[in-house]
C-alpha cells in the first residue's frame, strides 16, 4: 500500500481525539473538519461564541487563548493529537516549545504533487535547517518518526545548483557543500540518503524525504505545490513523542492534517 492509504488505514483504526485549533473563524474550514468522523473525534478549541455562530456540531472547548489552551489540552492527555488549524504559529508554537521544554522545533511537512506522489519535506520553517548540523538532525529526526507510519525513509539531499555549477557563486558553492557533508553524515549513521544537487525532479522519483538546502527554499517548494502547482499539503508534524501536526493558516482545509494526526497517535516512536 501506499503512504497516504497506510495513514488512511491508521486514522480509522486509531479514530483518534484530535484537537483542532479555531482563530481565524471560517465556516468552509470548520466545515471540512465536520467531513472527517471516520478518521477522528474532533474538538474544536476557540472562542466558543464565535464558532457557535457557523452552526457546527463539533464538541467546542472555549478559550479566548486557544494557542495555549490547545497545547495544555495535549500536555494533559484530554486530546490525543493536536492540529494547529487557523491559530497564530508564532503563539502556538511558543507554547508547545515551553510546556515541553524544547527549544528548537523540528517539523517535516507531508506533500502530494498533483500527480499524486506522497513525500515529506523538510526544513520548511524559514528559520530552520540553515546549517548542515540542523539538517542532519531533521533527517535522523525525520527518519525515526515516517517508522511509526510503518515507512521506511529514502532520503533525497538537496543543494543550490548541478555538481557542475561549483565555482559559479559562493553562495550556490556553499549549499553544494553542504549538500555533500549531509548526505555523508546520514549515510554513515546507515540512512539511505542520496545528493540530488538541484534536481528535485529527480529526486522525488526515488526519495519519500526531501531535505532542501535551508528553510526558505523548502517553505517556497511547499508554496508553490501547494498554493500554485495543484499540490495538497497534509500538514507538518512536529518531531516529537506527543503529536502535534502544524499547518498553513492559507488552506482551507482542515481534513488532511486531521486524519495525519489521528494516523500518528498511538504509534511506537524513538524520537525524543
Amino acid at each position: 500500500m501506499g503512504i497516504i492509504s497506510d495513514i488512511e488505514r491508521k486514522a480509522r483504526e486509531n479514530h483518534a481525539r484530535i484537537g483542532l485549533g479555531i482563530g481565524r473563524l471560517s465556516e468552509e474550514f470548520i466545515k471540512s473538519a465536520e467531513d472527517v468522523g471516520d478518521y477522528a473525534e474532533v474538538v474544536l478549541v476557540g472562542n466558543e461564541e464565535q464558532i457557535r455562530t457557523t452552526g457546527t456540531g463539533l464538541k467546542i472547548v472555549h478559550s479566548t487563548e486557544p494557542s495555549g489552551k490547545l497545547v495544555e489540552l495535549l500536555v494533559s492527555g484530554e486530546i490525543d493529537g493536536a492540529v494547529r488549524g487557523t491559530l497564530s504559529a508564532t503563539k502556538t508554537l511558543t507554547a508547545l516549545k515551553g510546556s515541553f521544554g524544547m527549544k528548537k522545533l523540528y517539523r517535516a511537512a507531508l506533500l502530494e504533487t498533483a500527480e499524486g506522489t506522497p513525500f515529506f519535506l523538510a526544513p520548511v520553517g524559514i528559520d530552520e535547517g540553515n546549517s548542515v548540523k540542523d539538517k542532519v538532525e531533521l533527517v535522523k529526526r525525520g527518519v525515526e518518526y515516517f517508522e511509526r507510519l510503518g515507512i521506511q525513509a529514502k532520503v533525497g539531499i538537496l543543494s543550490g545548483g548541478r555538481f557542475e555549477d561549483a565555482g559559479r557563486d559562493k553562495q550556490v558553492d556553499r549549499t553544494l557543500e553542504e549538500a555533500e557533508l549531509v548526505t555523508k553524515k546520514a549515510c554513515e549513521s546507515g540512512i539511505n540518503a542520496k545528493n540530488y544537487s538541484i534536481l528535485i525532479e529527480d529526486a522525488i522519483k526515488e526519495a519519500n524525504f526531501i531535505i532542501a538546502p535551508d528553510g526558505i527554499s523548502g517553505n517556497l517548494i511547499f508554496r508553490t505545490l501547494v498554493f500554485l502547482g495543484g499540490g495538497h499539503g497534509y500538514g507538518a508534524p512536529v518531531l516529537m513523542e506527543k503529536v502535534f501536526v502544524d499547518t498553513s493558516r492559507v488552506k482551507e482545509d482542515a481534513a488532511r492534517a486531521i486524519m495525519l494526526a489521528s494516523a500518528l497517535v498511538n504509534l511506537d516512536t524513538n524520537v525524543d
